[in-house]
């Protein structure tokens, strides 16, 4: 059976396309990486983890102002 989980490439990839997505509303969540120990072992979740990390209620705030924005604009 193939394996399908992504590379660390991939998911260099999607970190960089959520930081630009995120930073056209003006976000930044400084901890947003590829969460490197995902693609050190196979039990678990598959490998290739993004980490969010941590932010401050602001960003978090803004975050949560952002999807809900872009919710309502899509109903």
């Amino acid at each position: 059976m193939p394996d399908h989980s992504p590379t660390a490439y991939d998911v260099t990839l999607c970190v960089e396309d959520l930081r630009t997505a995120l930073a056209g509303h003006g976000i930044t969540l400084p901890s947003l990486r590829v969460d490197l120990p995902s693609f050190a072992g196979r039990y678990g979740p598959p490998a290739g983890l993004v980490a969010l990390g941590n932010c401050n209620t602001a960003t978090a705030r803004a975050l949560a102002a952002a999807l809900r924005k872009t919710a309502t604009a899509e109903r």
